[in-house]
Formats: C-alpha cells, structure tokens, sequence
C-alpha cells in the first residue's frame, strides 16, 4: 500500500488554493512553490535576498515535517520576479545546495503578486542524501 502524506503549513493560500504544501508519497517528495513569507508574522521582506533566506527555512522546516532535508532535493525550480536580482538570488542558492547539486531550472516569470521577489519548488527524494552517487562531467 502506497503512503501519502499531505502537510499544510497554515498559509491562507494553502487553504484558498486548496494545495497542500508538501505531498511524500513514498519516498518521493513534492514541496509547493513557496515563497519568502515567515509562517509565524505573516511579513515578507522587501529584499529578494532576505526572501530567499526564508523561503529556504520554509522549506526546510515543510521538509524536516516528513523526516527529510535539503540533501534531500534533486529537482528545483527557482522562480524571481526581477531578471536583476538573478545573480545574488542564485549565488545564496548555490550556497545552499553546496554539494547537493539537484537539477534546476531558473525563469524570471511575473508572480502571483508584486511583494514576491523570489518563489522555489522543490522535489526530493527520502534518502538521497546516503545514496551512491555517481557525477559525470561531459565538458572534459
């Protein structure tokens, strides 16, 4: 029998929208878009740096919920509203995902409202982190 796991986190959104913020099914996990809004004070920087910030503890925090991690992650996406703030938003996510090294894709879409700076969705998968892992590069 298959296990599925559906987390909310609180946010309004979760609840208008009706989506949950994660969903594990099995080992696989699949965290919703998420942005940079503390779950606790409802406040959302203004700077797209200090976003990302707390768009990473969101994450890790919906991720520690269903015993997982950020080594966890092999897919993100990585969504910021200003192609100006690509740079500095993509250096603290390579900070982040130091030695993970998950598949990403980067865009500069309009987002759901303009106090949004920068949004990421994420795909893990439970145990990652401890499996063997073998890294071609095709550029030598």
């Amino acid at each position: 029998m298959t296990d599925i796991i559906k987390l909310k986190t609180g946010s309004k959104f979760e609840e208008i929208g009706s989506y949950s913020r994660v969903v594990a099914v099995d080992n696989w996990i699949f965290v919703s878009n998420t942005a940079g809004r503390n779950p606790i004070t409802k406040e959302i920087p203004a700077n797209a740096l200090e976003q990302t910030e707390q768009v990473f503890n969101n994450i890790e925090t919906a991720l520690e919920a269903v015993d997982s991690s950020l080594a966890d992650v092999v897919m993100s996406r990585v969504f910021i509203q200003d192609p100006a703030d690509t740079h500095k938003v993509m250096e603290f996510i390579g900070s982040k995902f130091q030695g993970i090294d998950p598949a990403t894709t980067v865009t500069c879409p309009p987002l759901g409202s303009t106090d949004y700076k920068v949004e990421l969705e994420v795909t893990a998968f439970r145990g990652a982190s401890t499996a063997n892992v073998t890294k071609i590069n095709t550029a030598q």
